[in-house]
């Protein structure tokens, strides 16, 4: 886990003369905005941006107070708005950690609104009464402002300083916002006490990246009598010291920044941004040993199991014990009494949404509330599962939603979610997570499909990863029968069947709306049916998948001819647009699990009618076995047109080297199932 650093008595009146390198010019100044911001011809290239980060400059200094260290972290950021769509951009959000009696501080909030009007530069400041806190976290408080009198064509620019005394908390820097940036840097200048491991993402270059050294003057002052090791020498009279040291000046910089868009079948953003992150990983004062205080896994599981909201949580489910124990002589196998368990656990807490991979309170007092967190829920399972005599152990993960976990960097923070890992007979683990009703035993939820978790054990050897893979697909069937009329007018009669994650996601929307707001949402897209009743089948067995029945009519075309009549009746039944729109795409298509949906239309024609034209079979293969199309039109009995349409798309995740393929795949996907028969009247 993370601490903060003390540090040896040796430093304790070190005073920070200088730590930085020669001075280099600013890329911003406070207060002087260019007169070309204030007119269009600048910005005609982000036509389609609502705003623009002209300049986002910050920097990261060590200064030595009251016995220790504290980071320096100064941001000034400088925006255009260019649309009333980008006032969002005038509200800022600083995330401030805090723990026990400490916490990290804002100083010199500053801010300035520039308007043009009358062809005068109005300046607007920000009050910094303006501004309100709210909690995050448990250690996370956001500070946020909004800046004022914002309209389309201000200037907007803003400063401020947090300092800090926790060392590991080293501030992130993000070049990339969901606005483009015309210019983005930061600089750092650490001393050769502290030692940080710098991790880059993202998919554009870097503009400027620089590492230089320098000298750095400290005044070491040690009082009467001290002794001890570090910089200073044991002595008895008070002396002052000078001392030099050295420090690493690096500067990072990004220039001309496109803004990240959301993707469809991404994690979250955080996962591909262009940013920095920094990890301490040592410590070394002069005449003192390194200090290895990076996290290990190891180090992680103890501190896990010592826990008392994680590993003292592990056997106190005790309340359940009169529902659990009858259990076990009533399901011998273990996977079978692995899913009952759950079952009890799921009646006796519901989960709240929240994502923690511990408790903030008691599993007692989860259990009289009668909800609570992915943690509160699955740790009470995993108590419940031992009590039953199933060795499970905890597996914690990041959520989709949360990022990915880098597992050569061991941290728990980028961890938010805990769930059940029961050992089989067969070598294999069974995950179990008592959140999701909607799905079976052993299926993890969707937002835990983010490639691995780490399982927690006593003995930390036994600790590994455990890959989070999906064990169902997405699964969608319909088989429909339509009857066509001499004047285009359809009957149709529908049997649709939703398999696994679709099934989950249907049953819930099933659940949230009721069955006539369901009906109503699932015949919007179809112009002039008339539904008159849904039958819903297989509502509670989520281990099949969910069945709809119902019957529909449509009325014919007002415009249709009595000798030709057109109909694309896939099109009715298939997906209804690509989803990627755009020509390129930097990071991975993330389907969570692989899909499969098939359509099968039996196409009664108007006695009398016939095909004019038979249409041609059509087959589409993704590269390497990833993916196959493959769409029909037969003729079967004298009258009848089959067709039968399916997709699957066999991986889970798609690389962004394979997006062009995946995109012309749905493409043509798509161009088949819009394909129009053309019906005629028979010579």
């Amino acid at each position: 886990m993370k601490h903060s650093l003390r540090y040896p008595a040796a430093l304790a009146a070190l005073v920070l003369a200088s730590l930085s390198a020669q001075a280099q010019t600013e890329p911003i100044k406070l207060g002087k905005p260019d007169p070309k911001d204030f007119t269009a011809a600048p910005f005609v290239g982000d036509s389609a941006a609502a705003a623009v980060v002209l300049c986002d400059y910050g920097t990261t200094n060590f200064q030595y107070n009251n016995n220790s260290f504290q980071l320096i972290s100064e941001r000034t950021t400088r925006i255009k708005i260019l649309k009333k769509a980008g006032y969002d951009a005038a509200t800022v959000e600083i995330p401030l950690y805090h723990r026990d009696d400490s916490q990290e501080k804002i100083t010199g909030l500053r801010g300035t609104t520039y308007n043009q009007v009358n062809g005068q530069v109005v300046k607007t400041k920000l009050d910094g009464s303006n501004t309100f806190t709210e909690d995050r976290t448990a250690n996370v408080r956001v500070r946020k402002f909004t800046m004022p009198d914002v309209r389309e064509g201000s200037v907007i620019e803003y400063n401020y300083t947090v300092i800090s005394d926790f060392l590991f908390n080293f501030q992130d820097w993000t070049f990339q916002r969901d606005i483009p940036v015309r210019w983005s840097e930061f600089r750092a200048n650490i001393p050769e006490y502290f030692h940080y491991k710098m991790l880059q993402q993202g998919y554009h270059s870097l503009a400027v990246q620089t590492q230089s050294e320098s000298a750095a003057q400290f005044t070491v002052h040690t009082a009467g009598g001290f002794t001890g090791g570090g910089l200073a020498t044991n002595r008895e009279a008070a002396t002052n010291d000078a001392v030099t040291a050295h420090a690493t000046h690096y500067v990072w910089a990004m220039k001309d920044i496109p803004a990240f868009r959301d993707e469809p079948y991404m994690t979250t953003s955080e996962d591909y941004l262009d940013r920095i992150t920094f990890q301490m990983a040592g410590q070394q004062f002069p005449n003192q040993p390194y200090l290895n205080v990076s996290g290990t896994w190891a180090k992680i599981d103890m501190e896990l199991l010592s826990s008392d909201n994680f590993g003292g949580q592990l056997d106190r489910g005790g309340f359940l014990k009169d529902q659990i124990m009858p259990l076990v002589a009533k399901y011998p196998d273990v996977q079978a009494r692995a899913a009952a368990v759950r079952e009890v656990v799921m009646a006796a807490v519901r989960y709240d949404g929240t994502n923690h991979y511990s408790t903030t309170a008691s599993l007692r007092k989860a259990f009289d509330a009668h909800h609570g967190t992915a943690a509160d829920v699955n740790l009470l399972l995993i108590s419940g599962l031992r009590m039953a005599g199933i060795p499970a152990n905890p597996l914690i993960l990041s959520t989709r939603n949360h990022g990915r976990v880098d597992q050569s960097q061991p941290m728990i923070s980028r961890f938010n979610y805990v769930l059940a890992l029961v050992p089989l007979a067969d070598g294999k683990d069974l995950p179990v997570d008592a959140t999701e009703p909607m799905l079976p035993c052993g299926v993890l939820p969707k937002r835990c499909l983010n490639q691995a978790g780490r399982l927690i054990m006593k003995n930390s050897e036994q600790g590994r990863w455990v890959e989070l893979a999906p064990a169902q697909r997405y699964v969608h069937y319909q088989q429909v029968a339509l009857t066509m009329d001499a004047k285009g007018g359809l009957t149709g009669k529908v049997h649709e069947e939703h398999g696994g994650y679709a099934g989950a996601d249907a049953r819930e929307e099933l659940s949230s709306l009721g069955e006539k707001k369901y009906l109503a949402q699932m015949t919007r897209p179809h112009s002039g049916w008339t539904v008159p009743k849904l039958t819903v089948g297989e509502r509670e067995n989520v281990a099949k998948p969910l069945a709809l029945d119902y019957e529909f009519t449509q009325p014919a075309d007002d415009n249709a001819t009595a000798d030709l009549l057109y109909l694309s009746p896939l099109r009715e039944f298939g997906t209804e647009q690509n989803p990627f729109r755009h020509d390129d795409r930097l990071f991975p298509v993330d389907f969570g699990a692989p899909q499969d949906e098939t359509t099968m239309v039996t196409l009664t024609l108007p006695a009398g009618y016939e095909l004019a034209e038979m249409p041609k079979p059509t087959v589409v293969d993704l590269p390497e076995g990833g993916g196959r199309f493959i769409c029909t039109v037969t003729a079967g009995a004298p009258g009848v047109v089959q067709l039968t349409s399916r997709m699957s798309l066999r991986k889970p995740v798609y690389a962004a080297e394979e997006y062009a393929q995946l995109r012309e795949f749905y493409r043509l996907m798509l161009e088949k199932q819009n394909e129009r028969l053309i019906i005629k009247k028979k010579a």
